[in-house]
């Protein structure tokens, strides 16, 4: 028999979670399948056995820092592979950007609103609901802060029922509409592709020599995730007494931009190897689904017996209209070519998991870009939208 300490049974479960994730995601049903998105499935699971077997291997309680590891790892692999190509994307498209990332929020916030008036819904809970289908952690937190102490946990309730269904449904989208549409890959990778080589080749050209400290670029990725930090750390007042902040997503995100865009400071090389960056988005990936996951299990079974299955219901639709919404703006009206879409929509969308799934499906890290740019219009909205909901409600 073994006699495992604590943290051992959570670094078991950590790997079991991440091995069983990827087996599942291999699985595809007519070459559709979850991808990494499946950690998130099997965590969710873990963290309902967490809650059901507290007595049992399971009952070791998954580090917190683990999911904020994930995700700062993520965001700042996602800037210095966009970087490059990332202000000359967003000067071509920036009013695109603007545009479709307010549409894609807004219309989430009239869905939620009209399901709220429609339901009778507390306020509250509908905006929790919104938060989890977005998995907007920012809009989460400004949505509770906005509730206050009375009813934030109901602000909690609405958003761990919508999460899971709000990162399974962009991810299946972002695979599904190109299958859909039957559109011929490689014709649009080299769309996307032509904005990011001009800008490289521009770079390139005025790029001199510089100090490398060392060869795997853990440097830039350090500096990048504490410059990141302590810029999202930076709290803005808003009317009413709240506050707006960039966070540990939206910081990083940004630092990272703005490193792999010059690519040094003075004549130190601030550039990440392509193999470096790769591995640690996908890492950061699966570190932040296994964390949100099994954090999303706990109370997931029993929240939706409480509440009902029909709040789960209401969550998908606050997921899906904004998604389609947003998908038929940048179509129809901003002539947006689809891995331009799909990357917009997924920062529109605010979902980190639907940015890797679509960047393995698709075969290139351009739509990385797209991404960048359409996601802090996207989580500037989200925060002042759900406050708004709790508020006007």
């Amino acid at each position: 028999m073994f006699a495992f300490s604590s943290a051992t049974y959570v670094l078991i479960n950590i790997f079991l979670i991440l091995t069983l994730g990827y087996l599942i995601g291999r699985i595809e049903i007519k070459g559709v399948g979850l991808g990494s998105a499946a950690v998130f499935l099997v965590a969710l699971v873990f963290g309902h056995l967490h809650t059901a077997y507290p007595n049992t291997m399971f009952g070791a309680e998954m580090p917190k820092i683990l999911q904020n590891l994930g995700l700062v790892f993520f965001v700042v692999s996602v800037g210095f592979i966009a970087g490059p190509s990332f202000f000359h994307n967003l000067k071509v498209n920036a009013k695109s950007y603007v545009l479709l990332g307010l549409v894609i929020i807004v219309s989430g916030g009239l869905t939620c609103f009209a399901i709220t008036k429609l339901t009778g819904m507390d306020a509250a809970l509908s905006a929790g609901l919104l938060t989890g289908a977005l998995t907007s952690t920012p809009g989460f937190s400004a949505a509770k802060d906005a509730a206050g102490a009375a009813r934030e946990s109901l602000v909690s309730v609405g958003q761990g029922i919508a999460y899971p269904f709000g990162v399974i449904g962009v991810v299946l989208f972002v695979q599904l509409m190109p299958r859909i549409l039957k559109v011929n890959m490689d014709e649009e990778r080299a769309k996307i592709s032509n904005t990011a080589k001009a800008a490289a080749a521009a770079e390139t050209k005025l790029r001199k020599p510089c100090f490398t400290m060392e060869e795997f670029g853990l440097l830039p990725i350090a500096l990048g995730i504490l410059g990141g930090i302590l810029l999202g750390a930076i709290k803005i007042p808003l009317p009413g007494g709240n506050t707006f902040s960039l966070g540990n997503t939206g910081g990083p995100l940004i630092v990272a931009l703005i490193l792999g865009h010059f690519g040094r400071i003075s004549r130190l090389d601030m550039q990440v190897p392509k193999t470096t960056s790769k591995l640690l988005r996908e890492l950061g990936l699966v570190l932040f689904l296994a964390g949100a996951g099994f954090d999303g299990g706990k109370d997931f079974v029993e929240i939706l017996k409480q509440e009902g299955p029909m709040l789960f219901v209401y969550g998908a639709i606050m997921t899906i209209v904004p998604m389609f919404i947003g998908y038929f703006v940048a179509s129809k009206f901003l002539k947006l070519a689809l891995l331009n879409n799909m990357g917009s929509i997924t920062g529109g969308m605010t979902s980190t998991p639907a940015l890797g799934t679509l960047i393995t499906s698709c075969g290139t890290d351009d739509v990385a870009a797209a991404y960048a740019a359409t996601y802090p219009i996207a989580l500037v909205s989200v925060i002042l939208v759900c406050q708004f909901l709790v508020l006007l409600g």
